[in-house]
């Protein structure tokens, strides 16, 4: 599709004010533009259900939802979430984002109506799902819906008077550009920013109720925003039925429907019953009867599963319930082909509706089984299920750090798919290069198209692992910034370029970021770009005792910043899983001290330094890093030595280093790292269709050298 723009089937059509569809009021009909300036005129009064068809258009319904585009070729519709609950108007020119902000308001208006008929003064919408997932899928995106706000982090509070948003710092200058201006900005992980609890307990005066969802909130949450709300007097309500749904109405997507695949055993390195047999370990050592499995990459990861149920994301919407004796997965069987029938049968798996898992979980508090699940990682209505109560045992679910170190095949899967992703960018940096020298008029849209076609040319590939990251200039410094078409920012070679991207491969799952400049940078650009890059080379190269959790390396990356004055406002490494979730716990490298969780052999974790000076430019280098074991002189503590090695095989753009700032340590790391990726992913460009990025291979991959000391007779070395 040329333009393209998802809403619910009953949008009226003065909504569809973005991407090239335009609102004609005097002859009160909407006009579809298409790429030929043809159109077509339909009644005001129309939606999305009573269109037809002609020869310029096409509708495709997906999940209760339409798709209206001008068909330009034969091509696969690519669903946005955000999109998909008519938000992407909010990202558009500036009457689209005033209609868009009127919507929001009249949803807002509506919720407080719900709010009032339940006596409830305070709702608090997370960004979570029942199976609390990062990235809920598109029926579930209630925070979204509610808020226009559309970051992968955040908590609306909706109040009779306020309605307030708190996210991170990876996400205040998108949450300031999306917001409503009646809206308030809480930039959480400030000093001065109360988390919401805290907020609501403070505002909020004794006798008054706040209500949740506890669906969609962990089990150990509740019990501390309970706790905090008591000292103060305030109720805790739990709603089952989500108000936010009422707003929603008949427009809410269904839940999705995509069917499911088996993960190979040559990939995954264990049969599912290895896995469960190995759970069943864990829970004969704990003395528990059943194990609840909510969380979608472990239940995924659990049944060697695969699906699409989420956005990029290769997950099925699910439970799993595992007793000494069979197992029971909890999924729409309509979505379960053959061959994954037959699988889970001889695995022991029973398969049952996945509205019962509840009922399910109240039959075994009945019975006095005891139980174990997560509290930090499962929902409050299966602790409510159990009668309230909390489980026997609470420890951190061992599917988790099953799944965080990977075995043999699953690291050997890894490498592949990160070598052909390698060859994928080769080819499309050298395509934005040439363009780019053309003059070639070229927006940050079409970096995300060029990396994306590249990608889908690979073995394997079956999705990006997160929506393309690609912002030019100012953009760059919105940490998780989306390119929309109207708004797009056209390339040239006077700012920075910083392109985030990944895929996701039937073997493995990539996260990579560079930093580009196309033009000649300035000098301030390479002070901080290579500052940025030591940090990098600092937690590449750095060596550590097992047992260290991420957090004690998160300085190591800071460092080189913190000397200048410099920083920036997110986590320096996060987990990855294996042909899964690019974001993966319980690992990760980051300024969060209560996580220690130690860094063990096989596990996964980006390494991702940067600097983002708003309103001008944005830097991050990221590799994904596997934690490997090192031979050290001496064994301190008879202990383990671990390691990194590099996954990401893709160069640094070697004009933008100022090698004054690097020792020749450094130097000699990027070297080696620029040779090792010459060496890995010129073999996979072979052919004259891959002489361009081959050649660009080469070039990105020649070995730095400091300009050599001029001697003049008589004096000393001039440097």
């Amino acid at each position: 599709f040329a333009k393209m723009v998802s809403v619910a089937p009953s949008t009226p059509w003065r909504l569809l004010a973005s991407h090239g569809w335009r609102w004609n009021r005097p002859s009160r009909t909407v006009k579809l533009l298409c790429w030929e300036e043809r159109c077509l005129s339909l009644p005001a009064s129309g939606n999305l259900n009573n269109l037809g068809q002609d020869n310029s258009f096409q509708v495709a319904r997906l999940a209760g939802t339409a798709i209206v585009g001008t068909l330009l070729r034969a091509a696969s519709v690519r669903r946005r979430r955000s999109s998909l609950i008519g938000l992407r108007c909010l990202t558009s020119g500036a009457d689209d984002k005033t209609d868009g902000h009127a919507l929001i308001c009249q949803r807002v208006t509506e919720l407080r109506r719900v709010l009032a008929d339940l006596g409830v003064d305070a709702f608090v919408v997370p960004t979570d799902d029942p199976h609390l997932s990062e990235i809920p899928p598109e029926c579930f995106a209630r925070r979204a819906f509610i808020s226009g706000f559309t970051g992968s982090a955040g908590t609306v509070v909706i109040t009779a008077s306020e309605a307030r948003l708190w996210t991170d710092g990876r996400y205040f200058l998108q949450a300031e550009q999306q917001l409503p201006k009646d809206w308030q900005l809480m930039r959480g992980g400030l000093p001065d920013t109360p988390t919401f609890s805290e907020w609501l307990a403070a505002t909020l005066s004794s006798g008054q109720t706040v209500g949740i969802d506890p669906a969609v909130h962990p089990a150990a949450d509740v019990a501390d925003f309970r706790a905090e709300f008591e000292a103060k007097g305030l109720n805790l309500a739990c709603i089952g039925d989500n108000p936010v749904d009422k707003v929603w109405g008949n427009s809410r997507p269904d839940l999705p429907s995509a069917p499911v695949r088996l993960h190979p055993e040559n990939i995954a390195g264990a049969t599912a019953t290895e896995k469960l047999d190995k759970l069943r370990k864990a829970m004969a050592a704990q003395r528990v009867d059943a194990f609840v499995v909510s969380t979608l990459d472990e239940v995924a990861y659990l049944l060697n599963l695969r699906g699409r149920d989420v956005e990029r994301t290769p997950v099925v919407l699910a439970y799993v319930l595992v007793d000494h004796e069979r197992a029971c997965l909890f999924v729409d069987s309509e979505k379960l082909p053959e061959d994954v029938m037959v699988y889970l049968k001889w695995t022991g798996c029973e398969v049952r509706p996945y509205g019962a898992a509840f009922a399910a979980v109240a039959d075994l508090g009945a019975e006095g089984k005891q139980i174990w699940f997560d509290p930090n990682r499962t929902n409050f209505a299966i602790q409510q299920a159990l009668g309230g109560t909390k489980p026997r045992v609470t420890k951190p679910s061992p599917i988790a750090s099953m799944k965080a170190r990977k075995n043999v095949s699953e690291l050997d899967g890894m490498r592949e798919a990160h070598r052909r992703d390698a060859a994928a960018l080769a080819a499309a940096f050298a395509q934005l290069e040439l363009r780019i020298a053309a003059a070639e008029p070229m927006t940050e849209v079409h970096v995300d198209n060029e990396v994306t076609s590249q990608r889908a040319a690979q073995w394997g590939y079956l999705d990006n692992s997160f929506d393309t990251i690609a912002g030019y200039g100012e953009n760059g410094a919105i940490i998780h910034y989306r390119a929309e078409a109207a708004t797009a920012a056209t390339l040239g070679t006077s700012q920075l370029l910083l392109v985030d991207s990944g895929g996701q491969y039937l073997d493995g799952t990539t996260d990579v970021t560079r930093t580009f400049k196309f033009g000649h940078p300035t000098e301030h650009e390479r002070d901080c770009f290579t500052r940025v890059l030591k940090g990098h080379i600092a937690l590449t190269t750095a060596v550590f005792p097992e047992g260290t959790p991420g957090f004690v390396l998160d300085a190591y990356a800071r460092r080189p910043l913190w000397a200048a004055g410099l920083d920036y406002r997110h986590g320096t490494g996060h987990g990855v899983g294996a042909a899964l979730g690019v974001h993966e716990g319980p690992q990760g490298i980051a300024q969060k001290y209560d996580n220690r969780t130690p860094l063990e052999a096989g596990m996964i974790v980006s390494n991702e330094p940067g600097y983002y000076k708003d309103g001008e430019f944005g830097i991050r280098i990221e590799n994904l890093v596997v934690v490997v074991e090192r031979e050290t002189p001496s064994n301190f503590g008879e202990k383990k030595y671990f390691g990194f090695e590099e996954l990401t095989l893709v160069p640094i753009q070697s004009k933008l280093i100022n090698l004054e700032l690097l020792d020749d340590q450094e130097i000699e790391y990027i070297n080696g790292y620029h040779a090792r990726v010459r060496d890995e992913v010129a073999p996979l460009l072979e052919g004259a269709k891959a002489q361009l990025a081959r050649s660009w291979l080469f070039a990105n991959t020649e070995p730095l050298c400091r300009e050599p000391a001029l001697t003049l007779a008589g004096s000393t070395a001039i440097q």
